[in-house]
């Protein structure tokens, strides 16, 4: 995945530079050798002067209008708020340009099918930024499903529980369904595309979808059960008022258990500035923090994999100047979105409901 020595790195702009953008894109962006960013999007003038201080000779655009008609780009990132996901997503290929889009991929699965349909037809690169599937304690999980140590895998359990009870503010907690605020759509589009990547295709849902903080309009407390079709069932947990946090991950088989407490570390070097291209040990947690395998008293450590949030725009890269594979598939992301209106339809109607 490196860039050829004769070829320029790919211009790159990223539309919104609030926390996803300035935290997660721009510096796994800067970190690929086969990129370079030359434009962001925003109207704030604070984060424009952040941006220009930290990226030397980049432009700030007032509109994404202005940036994909005047700054020959080669790939776009969208990471502006979810309402404007699938807006932008689509001007994007209509500008012929490559994009990758923040998750959720869009409000609704009709909206995002109806991009990656128009994305198909004119031959435009599309991907969805997945990049928790980098994640050490999920690419440990991978790692030995593939050794087969567990058996016969009867349950998945993962979880990103905080504790928050006073909220931040913002659209995220805003009341206006057109926003997709809340954890469902927010760790809960993480959660769900773990559970499909490591176990398939889901056929049922069920999902308690809550509100627990008085002063929030928007879901802080959720619980979906999904049902695969190879058998395995899958319970995810996102929180903001989890006052005692749970397992991070737990996998149950027939032969043996993994059970971790730690949570990826990548998130929490990212917002203090590193880059996974200036730390040899980017991505290594720590020993006191590996989890455990086996059955009960009997199990042992298993050291986590490091994590990698680089390897996806390495793969973005890859994809744009060789052909291959987007480093996740844009239909999946429309299949995550499926999964969250199902788990809706199953909160609100308090059945388990089928997924299309």
């Amino acid at each position: 995945m490196s860039q050829p020595s004769s070829r320029p790195p790919l211009r790159t702009g990223i539309v919104g530079y609030g926390l996803a953008g300035s935290v997660f894109h721009a510096p796994l962006i800067a970190a690929t050798q086969a990129l370079e960013l030359v434009a962001v999007v925003t109207g704030d003038a604070t984060r424009a002067d952040l941006a220009r201080a930290t990226y030397k000779g980049l432009r700030v655009f007032a509109s994404a209008a202005e940036m994909l008609s005047t700054a020959d780009l080669d790939l776009v990132v969208v990471a502006a708020p979810n309402r404007e996901h699938a807006r932008l997503a689509q001007a994007a290929v209509d500008a012929g340009i490559a994009v990758v889009v923040d998750k959720p991929f869009a409000v609704t699965s009709g909206e995002a099918q109806s991009v990656v349909d128009a994305a198909r037809a004119r031959g435009v690169f599309l991907s969805v930024f997945q990049n928790r599937r980098w994640d050490g304690d999920f690419l440990t999980v991978q790692r030995l499903l593939g050794e087969g140590v567990f058996g016969t895998v009867s349950r998945f359990e993962s979880r990103f529980e905080r504790w928050r009870p006073v909220p931040k503010g913002g659209w995220r907690e805003s009341g206006d369904v057109a926003d997709a605020g809340g954890l469902l759509f927010d760790l809960g589009a993480h959660l769900i595309d773990q559970a499909l990547v490591l176990f398939g295709p889901v056929t049922h849902v069920y999902a308690e979808v809550d509100r627990r903080r008085p002063t929030v309009q928007t879901d802080d407390d959720v619980f979906v059960a999904l049902t695969h079709a190879s058998g395995v069932r899958s319970h995810l947990w996102c929180s903001a008022v989890a006052s005692n946090r749970g397992p991070r991950l737990r996998v149950l088989g027939d032969r043996a258990a993994y059970a971790k407490n730690a949570l990826d570390g990548q998130e929490d070097a990212l917002r203090l500035g590193g880059r996974p291209d200036r730390d040899p040990e980017w991505g290594t947690e720590n020993e006191a923090l590996w989890g455990t395998l086996g059955v009960d008293a009997d199990a042992s450590v298993v050291p986590t994999e490091p994590g990698a949030y680089q390897r996806f725009y390495a793969a973005v890269a890859d994809a744009l100047l060789t052909g291959a594979p987007p480093p996740v598939d844009p239909a999946d992301g429309v299949t995550v979105l499926r999964i969250i209106e199902a788990a809706r339809q199953a909160d609100h109607e308090r059945r388990l409901v089928a997924v299309p």
